[in-house]
């Protein structure tokens, strides 16, 4: 069995009776495209937010590990400077 659909002109009327359901359709429609443009902007603005969050607390975590080797650098040179002797040692002679 064969689908056959008959292609045929649409007379003027036709033509504008399908113009007129294809306009009731879209405007019928309008309502819910715009709740869902609304909805769909929303959550871009959740996850541009949530994204900024991330970086901040990204470049946060970077700058404290920076200051914390920058710290323990420090320390580690005072451990140094305290464990070298202070003053020359002199040799005895024999």
């Amino acid at each position: 069995m064969e689908n056959v659909t008959e292609e045929r002109e649409l007379t003027q009327e036709e033509l504008a009776a399908r113009k007129d359901e294809m306009k009731q359709f879209y405007d019928e429609s309008l309502p819910y495209l715009e709740s869902q443009a609304k909805y769909e902007k929303l959550l871009t603005e959740i996850e541009e937010s949530r994204f900024k969050r991330a970086t901040l607390q990204i470049q946060w975590a970077n700058i404290m590990a920076a200051q914390q080797e920058q710290d323990m650098a420090e320390e580690e040179k005072e451990t140094a400077e305290q464990l070298a002797p202070t003053a020359e040692r002199k040799l005895k002679k024999a």
